[in-house]
């Protein structure tokens, strides 16, 4: 457990209860039935695994998959009464082999899926902020990007006209769109879109970012040109320096 959540950079609890959730797919298949209510819980200290069958106590018994007596249910608990749901614990002999053979591609199944959610909870709620990320690798239609632990997706449409991408490039992005849904996390970031200027401008600039000068109107031709119109009320500064910097330095960590 401990190795894992280094590995894959998520909580040690993150990762228990994803291999407990394998375990039970497990299990269901090779010994219990579908319809049982079944539930693993290991041993963070010791790896130890238990399996338990949750089962409604009744006075006849019917169906022992899902069912026990009240008689053998109070074996476990005396005071348990009829219509109770009880653990009645049923761990295979052979659970470990069980868990090794057949659990493997469930838990990294599982561990997608929590990677995915950690990674979601990083994002949502930032579209319109600025990311950095790296070119992963290059398709006819869309670019990928590494941004950290998660990968984006540049559209064709979000790209700038005349701008040269290699793999191993480190750019700032919009991030456009972040969505989780049947095809799993989904990252749109764009290097076209309006507001990208805007808001590297507000992070560049620290008179923006404080105030002092105001971003009045931003013209953008993506690839092309760009014109930004910036004014202040404060006496003394001048806002078009502040933005170009001394031999337009701050101008050229923007562009």
């Amino acid at each position: 457990i401990a190795q894992l959540s280094a590995e894959r950079n998520l909580p040690k609890e993150v990762i228990l209860a994803a291999l407990e959730s394998a375990l039970v797919s497990a299990y269901k298949k090779d010994i219990f039935t579908r319809e049982q209510d079944i539930s693993a819980k290991i041993d963070p200290n010791t790896g130890d695994i238990k399996v338990y069958i949750r089962k409604v106590v009744v006075e006849s018994l019917i169906d022992p998959h899902r069912e026990i007596s009240l008689d053998d249910a109070r074996k476990l608990r005396d005071s348990i009464q009829v219509g109770e749901i009880v653990e009645v614990e049923s761990t295979p002999r052979d659970a470990g082999r069980i868990a090794a053979q057949t659990a493997r591609q469930v838990v990294l199944q599982r561990l997608r899926e929590a990677e995915h959610r950690v990674i979601y909870e990083q994002f949502a709620g930032k579209e319109g902020e600025i990311v950095s990320g790296t070119i992963q690798f290059i398709q006819p239609k869309q670019i990928y990007v590494t941004l950290g632990k998660g990968e984006a997706i540049l559209p064709f449409s979000e790209q700038v006209p005349n701008e040269r991408y290699h793999v191993g490039q480190q750019f700032k992005f919009y991030l456009l769109e972040i969505s989780q849904g049947v095809k799993g996390l989904q990252i749109i970031i764009s290097r076209s879109h309006p507001n990208l200027l805007r808001r590297l401008f507000e992070l560049e600039i620290p008179e923006i970012h404080s105030g002092v000068v105001e971003l009045k109107a931003i013209a953008r031709e993506a690839g092309h040109r760009s014109k930004v119109a910036v004014s202040t009320h404060q006496e003394g500064i001048e806002p078009v320096g502040c933005c170009l910097g001394p031999r337009g330095v701050r101008l050229q960590s923007i562009i």
